[in-house]
């Protein structure tokens, strides 16, 4: 049973995209400190096995089919995840998409754009527009932003774009929901060891020239502490914005990347 002393216990929580990577971590990570979790996956699977390893560990979750792209998924998973008492206290938007639209694409990078935009800013919005009836006052939001939404990258306009929204979406809850006690803040990761992650750094690596293995290196050394960090290192900054410790803390975007970004 998870320990009645536990930061989180007896709040409830709902993190999108937590079948696999920083949504999973997330998911294991306020599921150890009491929380109840609705594990926010796109596939059936996915959410059994990791609901099945929060209960090994001796946590509580519950699985919910929630696609952020479908307005009705979404409706429908989010009250599925405020059963039984019809209350959310902790709301972790992490779902999202990365991927290169540059400037001079075919029709295809069009098609690009509008889905990273629908994935990481619109679903966002869908989220919580159907999560507020559900809110507890003073409860917690903390939407997963980038350090891509606090600088450019070339080639990752819809990426850049849309995490820099979120951000901007961040603040203006902030104070939209302030009258409540509901805190509103945003993560901005540098390079995370994930599938996500790999993808763009593998990426990365082909546009310069340097093999998976050298680009991974080289993308350790963007920051001054010289590492690629790993999901759980972000799970832990999103469970203390959950905390009763981070409740005068609200529409911040708060940086972690070894250094990378210093406003």
């Amino acid at each position: 049973m998870p320990d009645p002393s536990a930061r989180l216990a007896g709040k409830k929580a709902l993190v999108t995209g937590a079948s696999r990577g920083i949504g999973r971590a997330i998911a294991l990570r306020l599921a150890a400190e009491g929380a109840v979790v609705a594990c926010g996956v796109r596939n059936e699977a996915d959410g059994a096995a990791l609901v099945a390893e929060i209960a090994a560990a001796g946590g509580t979750a519950v699985a919910i089919l929630l696609d952020v792209t479908d307005a009705a998924s979404v409706a429908t998973g989010v009250e599925r995840a405020a059963r039984p008492e019809r209350r959310i206290d902790v709301v972790v938007n992490n779902a999202g998409l990365a991927g290169t639209t540059p400037l001079d694409g075919d029709e295809r990078s069009d098609l690009a754009f509008a889905r990273i935009f629908d994935v990481n800013v619109t679903g966002t919005w869908r989220v919580l527009r159907a999560a507020l009836p559900f809110l507890s006052d003073g409860a917690r939001i903390v939407n997963l932003s980038s350090v891509s939404g606090r600088f450019g990258v070339p080639t990752q306009a819809a990426y850049c774009g849309a995490k820099h929204a979120v951000v901007g979406m961040t603040r203006a809850l902030a104070l939209e929901l302030a009258p409540r006690k509901v805190t509103v803040n945003a993560v901005c990761p540098g390079w995370v060891d994930t599938e996500m992650g790999r993808r763009g750094i593998k990426g990365y690596g082909r546009a310069v020239g340097l093999s998976e293995d050298e680009a991974f290196a080289a993308a350790g050394k963007m920051a001054p502490l010289g590492e690629v960090l790993v999901p759980e290192e972000v799970a832990g900054l999103v469970a203390w914005l959950a905390s009763d410790d981070a409740r005068n803390v609200t529409g911040q975007s708060i940086v972690i990347d070894g250094g990378q970004v210093m406003p």
